[in-house]
């Protein structure tokens, strides 16, 4: 069994890990609704998803905004015609003291990370109601939601958050036949960890490069994780082989953070 057919939303699709589960996702047989900020950057992948021979759809939207969650999911419903798969994939990094972290930081990153997260499982679960089917729903933690690092204290907040809106929503919607599940990447090479690197350096006096080589050292497999190591995990959690799965948050990392 596929996904062949289905139609899966991800968020934060025009680059970095979102941007390889929505070709995973493609290549495994889902139309793909993208959605992000940047359009030019959202074109390049349904381009992309075009080519894989499935249909994509573009929408811009801020996931902070949740009147623009349910909005996305509307129009990927109408574009594409289903909806069965939601990735909550887009999220921004913070890399503060907490004796410094301002109140517009704070909530910055908690409207992005944790609010932007319930609202794609209200919207996805609501939609999966109406139509009246099992559904799927998966977003994006961390190791850091597995375990606080040093300057990166608020960030993990926000995917320790992810973790326990997982496990309730999976809870509360299991009846309706939606299981929720989360994934927790490592060190990926992403601009992400570009910024992160780039902030520690500022912060600490560190070399530039110095942080990214530092926790890559700790993987015990011995490399930085690539986006296309998630988008490999997310496609099985968007499957049938997961059907029996519901409520977690592992981690894929390389072997980082044990639990």
């Amino acid at each position: 069994m596929s996904i062949d057919g289905k139609v899966a939303l991800v968020t934060g699709a025009g680059q970095g890990i979102g941007r390889a589960i929505a070709l995973r996702l493609a290549q495994d047989g889902a139309h793909i609704a993208i959605v992000d900020m940047n359009e030019n950057k959202m074109t390049d992948v349904a381009n992309e998803v075009s080519k894989i021979g499935r249909k994509a759809s573009i929408f811009r939207a801020d996931v902070s905004h949740r009147d623009e969650v349910y909005q996305a999911i509307n129009d990927a419903e109408r574009r594409l015609g289903g909806f069965d798969i939601m990735i909550n994939n887009a999220g921004i990094v913070q890399v503060q003291a907490l004796a410094d972290v301002t109140p517009e930081e704070f909530d910055k990153i908690f409207k992005v990370n944790v609010q932007g997260v319930l609202w794609g499982i209200q919207a996805a679960a609501k939609k999966f109601k109406e139509r009246q089917q099992k559904g799927k729903i998966i977003s994006a933690s961390s190791i850091a939601g597995h375990e606080g690092y040093g300057m990166l204290g608020v960030y993990a907040a926000t995917k320790f958050a992810v973790r326990a809106l997982t496990q309730t929503a999976a809870k509360e919607y299991a009846s309706a036949g939606i299981t929720v599940n989360a994934y927790c990447p490592g060190v990926v090479g992403t601009d992400m960890w570009v910024e992160i690197d780039r902030r520690f350096s500022e912060l600490t006096g560190a070399a530039i490069g110095e942080t990214y080589k530092k926790y890559v050292g700790g993987i015990a497999l011995g490399r930085a994780e690539t986006p296309e190591d998630v988008a490999a995990f997310v496609s099985f959690l968007s499957g049938p082989d997961s059907d029996y799965m519901t409520g977690q948050a592992p981690l894929i990392d390389g072997g980082m953070v044990y639990r």
